[in-house]
């Protein structure tokens, strides 16, 4: 199945680019761009893309705030977005992943970890630069000050909880834990249900912060 993508900057080199490297992917197709975030709604509502790449820094509308528009309650239809900045300010990642993002990459990724973050989207999967990742890990690997409540999830959840955080894909936790990817995939549908994550992000953001990952 091709996966249908929307391209959202405000930099028409950089559009330039990232389409010319996902056209190279046969499974991958650009259906459109937009020079800002509120092009960026427009497009998204007439073409239906599986995923967008959105900018943060982005004229008329930025992309955290075209992040929330698109997954706003009662919305028809939901893409997979992934954030795709220059700027590698925390307070960024934080913003895109509470709203529901499903990865965060720099601009200077690279051409293969572009292809994969987008697949890994539409997949429902998410994927972080390694950069932020670290950054990440270590800010929440930090001693919480409040008491740590009970974990709600069962000892098998709470290890896909924790490889999951440490950035496996569906089929790493697969095969460390010996179990299909569809039962990994029915693991993350009741995790998320009880921790009331949006995504494996979010998933794994709760598991660093409950220091599973440790």
């Amino acid at each position: 199945m091709t996966i249908r993508v929307l391209l959202a900057d405000d930099q028409t080199i950089v559009r330039t680019g990232m389409a010319m490297i996902l056209a190279a992917e046969d499974d991958i197709e650009v259906v459109a761009q937009a020079a800002d975030g509120v092009a960026a709604i427009q497009q998204a509502d007439l073409h239906r893309p599986d995923v967008v790449l959105m900018d943060i820094r982005m004229p008329r509308l930025n992309g955290i705030e075209a992040l929330r528009h698109l997954y706003r309650p009662g919305a028809a239809h939901t893409p997979k977005v992934v954030m795709v900045t220059t700027f590698d300010d925390d307070e960024y990642v934080h913003q895109a992943l509470h709203h529901g993002a499903c990865g965060f990459l720099l601009k200077d990724a690279g051409p293969r970890l572009l292809a994969e973050a987008v697949r890994s989207a539409a997949s429902g999967e998410a994927l972080i630069s390694p950069s932020i990742t670290i950054r990440l890990l270590r800010q929440f690997a930090r001693p919480a000050a409040a008491t740590v409540r009970p974990s709600p999830l069962s000892e098998r959840e709470t290890e896909v909880a924790a490889l999951v955080s440490r950035g496996h894909t569906n089929a790493e936790v697969a095969a460390a834990l010996h179990i299909s990817t569809g039962t990994v995939k029915t693991h993350l549908t009741h995790i998320q249900g009880k921790l009331g994550a949006r995504n494996r992000v979010e998933v794994a953001a709760w598991a660093w912060e409950s220091g599973l990952t440790r």
